[in-house]
């Protein structure tokens, strides 16, 4: 007799939740803020501003590292203590609850993840919907015309008018076409699912390399702005202050630099800005200049 083969045919799939939550009772209204590493955290200003302010949360999403990152390209952290392998950093992607001013916040700082980017942003406006979450804060940087010696610009974003708070202009005006970084798939996806989404982006000066205290100030302002609350900005100030310093004392012995620094002054200062192809153009011969001069050194 041959076997019920419709007895022995497998179950279809189900789909396997790419995110773990934990209760952590009834919240009013938070909001959640969301800070990417990689392609719109210059200066590591928006990580460095949401790490501040989600310190000392407690985690209550925990979403598959092990789905979402390559981790050939975003390694784990290694220590060794004297010869022996003791423990490693794996990267995580994690939303924690803080306190502050009196509101419930949720924070999303993390790597950016290499994989499932859709399905992750599912997952992430899935799991802000059962936190009732209705206000989404997008917190980004990025390398701009713009000189360290005035104060940083912030741009903002918003998925409707009338969302920014304080004085953020809106921008930039028209069409800009991007490479997309999965910090705005996230914001889309929540506004698509009816959270009021904003972003505030730091401008950061396109010819500093490494931490942007500065700019990781702005945007804490912003998010203080935004939310009629006062953060801890831990040693930021002075942070911001050393480099400024170390900025200038550069800036002052090198007569291109400070040329250059001087015209992005003067393009501030009469609030305008370089056309794009002019500006692309005016950073190549920079960057050109720069690289001269340190052939000629050396």
């Amino acid at each position: 007799m041959l076997p019920d083969c419709r007895r022995e045919r497998p179950a279809y799939p189900v789909g396997v939740s790419l995110y773990e939550l934990e209760d952590p009772g009834p919240l009013t209204s938070p909001s959640l803020i969301v800070a990417l590493d990689g392609w719109v955290d210059a200066g590591s200003a928006a990580t460095t501003a949401a790490t501040l302010i989600a310190a000392g949360g407690e985690v209550v999403v925990t979403f598959d590292s092990d789905r979402v990152f390559d981790y050939r390209a975003r390694r784990p952290t290694l220590d060794i203590v004297d010869g022996r392998l003791t423990e490693l950093d794996w990267p995580e992607f994690r939303i924690r609850l803080v306190r502050a001013g009196g509101r419930d916040i949720l924070v999303l700082v993390a790597p950016e993840p290499d994989y499932r980017w859709p399905s992750l942003a599912g997952a992430v406006s899935e799991a802000a919907g059962a936190l009732g979450v209705r206000e989404w804060i997008s917190l980004g940087a990025i390398p701009a015309a713009v000189p360290h010696t005035r104060p940083v610009p912030i741009l903002g974003t918003a998925s409707r008018p009338g969302l920014l708070r304080g004085d953020i202009r809106p921008g930039p005006s028209g069409l800009l076409r991007v490479p997309a970084a999965l910090i705005s798939v996230l914001e889309m996806r929540a506004s698509a699912d009816g959270i009021d989404s904003v972003g505030y982006f730091a401008q950061v000066p396109h010819y500093v390399s490494g931490p942007y205290p500065a700019a990781a100030l702005e945007l804490l302002a912003a998010v203080e702005r935004h939310l009629g609350i006062e953060l801890d900005r831990g040693q930021l100030g002075e942070e911001a202050d050393q480099l400024r310093t170390r900025l200038d004392a550069a800036t002052s012995v090198d007569d291109n630099t400070r040329a250059y620094v001087e015209r992005l002054e003067a393009m501030v200062d009469e609030e305008r800005l370089p056309a794009g192809d002019d500006l692309i153009s005016e950073i190549e011969q920079f960057l050109r200049d720069q690289g001269s001069e340190g052939r000629q050194r050396s």
